[in-house]
């Protein structure tokens, strides 16, 4: 995953970022918006929906409204993204990239549990 030059200059595109590589795979966003100065950014979805990503058997859950603060390679304090783990589903808290080579992606949970994935787990299929 390569956050696109454009979200550098304009954070306002973290979202299209993410999103465009599928870690947000949102249906009907009725609003988004971010905050610069603070890095929050929030966006509203008309239903909560669940995603499998197929290439890693994760359950993820994205609820109406989703929140997070946005930064280089990095989302925290996220607030709407819950993951399944066996019978429990896990708030999402944290999601970064530590290096951008290593084509992992680290996602924390409330509870202090993370999990690395490769990035290509989230490339949209076509």
């Amino acid at each position: 995953m390569e956050i696109l030059p454009s979200a550098r200059t304009n954070p306002c595109n973290y979202y299209k970022s993410w999103a465009s590589q599928g870690l947000l795979p949102l249906e009907d966003v009725e609003e988004f918006g971010y905050h610069r100065a603070s890095g929050f950014m929030w966006l509203v979805q008309k239903k909560k929906i669940e995603h499998t990503f197929k290439k890693i058997k994760q359950h993820v859950s994205y609820a109406t409204e989703v929140t997070a603060f946005v930064e280089q390679r990095k989302m925290k304090k996220i607030t709407g993204v819950k993951t399944k783990e066996l019978l429990l589903w896990l708030s999402v808290v944290e999601v970064f990239i530590d290096d951008p080579s290593s084509g992992k992606i680290t996602f924390k949970t409330g509870t202090g549990l993370s999990d690395s994935f490769p990035m290509s787990a989230f490339e949209t299929e076509e």
